[in-house]
């Protein structure tokens, strides 16, 4: 600390190093147990935090459903007026109607008594009366055509506010919680947990068609009472204000087809060819519009970057495909329990894929394709729909060894992905902060624990390659991230991370959830620290040379000595799990700082065989392979020295440097060689130790 900004922060510390010292120099074990209990109140806060805000989340949730549900209350509370304003104008069109038909007889009768006038002895008088009761019905009729007219206005003026009302809420339903929870999906690839339930979704959908339908319907009714009561007076701009309202809802109905024709279960984001995968489709609003009636087919496409540019530019695929997939159609079944309209894909395969040509430094790895799902049916017989999907960004791969980058290409992209981006943009850089959450999402969804402060300030110095910097302002560039290899390494950041990820996954992932393997610290630091602590004291680090490689490092006999085994890899830790390992060298006791190994392993040691039968059923001993450090005690050693600890190795057999006293230290790695339990002599070639393969 030789900065003036830091000059305070030294100061404090010198003194609480000082005070440390005169308290606790005669009992350390006393501060171990503060500092140990401080760490697990510090660990229960955390835990109650990470409970609080997931509650938090679907209090939010639930806030919104009941918001969005009392909405629809209000909405169908105003549909309901309108529809009894609907009812009113509908009898008093019978009753104008019959007030007509009366009217249109008196006329008649009128016209007769005066064609016969100069026959009928009393023809003036019921003449006279006659166009008196004609003269009245007139009256009424003009009365009951003003307030048919008013009526009519008001019923319009109220389907107009039942737009008005339907417009924000489903604009909330589709763009913004349909988008939330499509960037939710996307996001779920990389580990995100907290997705919004789509069947709640499919509800406020639901609810919203059926209000849209009724006002729909109300429209069409009053476009039927404006041709009924045109036939008798003009309705000045009533046409033209019902064409308007009717496309509005036209619009909004198909607006809210296409947007609720959602992915539920994507596609892999890193596909394989000639691998199943399956997908699923649902209409949400299916149930309501009664579209299974028809069995519409759904259609399987899988399109490049440019073609997908050109669907959502036309809003309408036209046949764009760059592939071949197997089983690529499937009708939609409806299940009435579920009320789900969907598609199950369970068997598609990709069988052919056409690629653009490469520029630069890019990859096959680097090139984003998108799987389009589409379909075409009616709702009547006025209105036919046509809705598509396209899945989120897919990397075809052809080889297992192309994983890698491919999850390189697909976790960036779900990371840093925009909202309604061009597909597939994503910016070349990235703010660090927000490329270790990134990490430490995938990382904790694939091992069950994420990265603390430190592993990820270890991550960024491997990635930025370079040490003591705030990495909280610097940004992060893609060909950093998985293009450029580590420094005096042949692989990049990227490519060592997924490794780490990979091992600690299928090989590790109880004693790093435990929090037994430290993991994420340089091998010099790591040897200068034990040298600070009791012999046969080891941590768990992540090998920088080896990819997916798992080191163990301990404190030897003397205050400077510290050692690091070679690397043990994926193979070697699927021939002989890492705590049997660690049982099989004596000489390490202490996890760091100070727990006991078999307390820190013991639920991880294997059952051992029972040596009291070695002969198996058919007549072969059974061997059992253990690690063994030539020098150093341990199982093997005919059966000396199970539990000795050598002052000092002896490098003639193995080559070992002791650490000096400088700040970075290339200290050898210790070879481990299986031993045979039995007297049968291993072949050169069955020696294993750590080597990455």
């Amino acid at each position: 600390m030789v900065t003036n900004e830091q000059f305070v922060s030294k100061l404090k510390l010198i003194d609480t190093a000082k005070l440390y010292k005169e308290k606790y120099s005669q009992n350390p074990k006393e501060l171990i147990r503060i500092i140990k209990k401080c760490l697990e109140s510090e660990s229960l806060m955390a835990q109650q935090n990470n409970s609080l805000m997931e509650v938090n989340v679907k209090s939010s949730q639930e806030l919104e459903n009941i918001e969005i549900m009392q909405q629809m209350e209000l909405i169908s509370n105003h549909v309901t007026h309108t529809n009894e304003i609907r009812m009113t104008i509908q009898s008093d069109i019978d009753s104008f109607n019959i007030l007509y038909s009366e009217c249109s007889k008196c006329t008649q009768h009128l016209q007769h008594m005066r064609n016969q006038r100069m026959s009928i002895p009393q023809g003036p008088e019921i003449e006279r009366k006659l166009k008196q009761e004609k003269e009245l019905y007139e009256g009424q009729l003009k009365t009951q055509s003003l307030s048919l007219n008013n009526a009519l206005c008001v019923y319009i003026n109220k389907l107009n506010e039942s737009l008005n009302l339907l417009s924000p809420v489903q604009a909330h339903i589709i763009d913004k919680a349909l988008i939330q929870w499509k960037r939710e999906q996307q996001l779920a690839g990389n580990g995100y947990k907290y997705m919004k339930d789509i069947d709640v979704i499919q509800t406020w959908c639901e609810k919203l068609c059926d209000l849209i339908w009724i006002t729909r319907s109300q429209i069409k009714e009053a476009d039927r009472f404006r041709v009924n009561l045109g036939r008798y007076f003009e309705l000045p701009q009533s046409c033209e204000i019902i064409n308007t309202l009717l496309d509005m809802t036209t619009q909004y109905l198909s607006s809210l087809v296409a947007s609720t024709f959602v992915i539920i279960t994507q596609p892999p984001q890193v596909l394989k060819t000639n691998t199943r995968f399956v997908a699923e489709v649902r209409l949400l609003i299916g149930g309501k519009l009664n579209i299974h009636m028809t069995s519409p087919v759904v259609k399987v496409s899988i399109v490049s970057e440019s073609q997908a540019n050109q669907i959502i530019g036309r809003n309408k695929p036209d046949g764009e495909s760059c592939g071949e997939i197997l089983n690529c159609t499937g009708k939609m079944e409806y299940q009435p329990v579920q009320r789900h309209l969907s598609t199950n894909f369970r068997s598609m395969q990709l069988k052919k894929i056409k690629r653009t040509e490469k520029k630069g430094t890019e990859s096959v790895m680097d090139e984003k394709f998108s799987i389009l799902f589409s379909s075409k049916f009616f709702i009547g017989n006025e209105l036919q729909f046509e809705v598509w999907n396209l899945s989120l960004p897919v990397v075809v791969i052809v080889h297992g060894n192309q994983d890698p980058h491919a999850w390189a290409t697909v976790t960036w992209d779900n990371a840093f992905a925009e909202p309604g981006r061009v597909p597939f943009n994503v910016p070349d850089k990235v703010p660090w902060r927000n490329v270790a959450e990134a990490l430490n999402m995938k990382f904790s969804a694939a091992t069950g624990r994420g990265l603390s402060e430190e592993s990820l300030t270890f991550l960024a110095e491997k990635a930025f390659r370079m040490q003591n910097v705030d990495f909280n302002h610097m940004v992060l560039s893609w060909s950093q991230f998985c293009k450029e290899p580590l420094p005096q390494r042949s692989f990049t950041f990227w490519e060592w991370f997924y490794a780490v990820m990979k091992i600690t996954r299928e090989h590790l992932k109880g004693p790093w959830t435990d929090g037994a393997i430290m993991g994420f610290i340089r091998k010099s630091d790591a040897e200068e620290m034990l040298t600070r602590y009791a012999t046969g004291t080891f941590l768990l680090r992540f090998s920088d040379s080896e990819l997916g490689g798992l080191t163990v490092a301990w404190a030897g006999s003397n205050d400077s000595d510290a050692y690091s085994l070679h690397p043990f890899s994926a193979k070697d830790l699927s021939i002989r799990n890492l705590a049997d390992r660690l049982l099989d060298l004596p000489y390490l006791t202490k996890l760091y700082p100070d727990i006991d190994k078999n307390q820190a392993f013991g639920k991880y040691y294997t059952q051992p065989p029972n040596i009291s039968t070695p002969v198996t059923s058919n007549g072969y001993l059974k061997p059992l392979l253990v690690t063994h450090v030539p020098g150093w005690g341990g199982p093997g050693t005919n059966g000396q020295g199970m539990n000795s600890y050598p002052n000092t190795p002896q490098n003639h057999m193995f080559h070992v440097n002791s650490p000096g006293n400088c700040s970075i230290r290339e200290t050898s790695s210790v070879h481990s060689e299986p031993v045979n339990n039995t007297s049968e002599k291993y072949r050169p070639g069955s020696f294993f130790s750590a080597a990455i393969l």
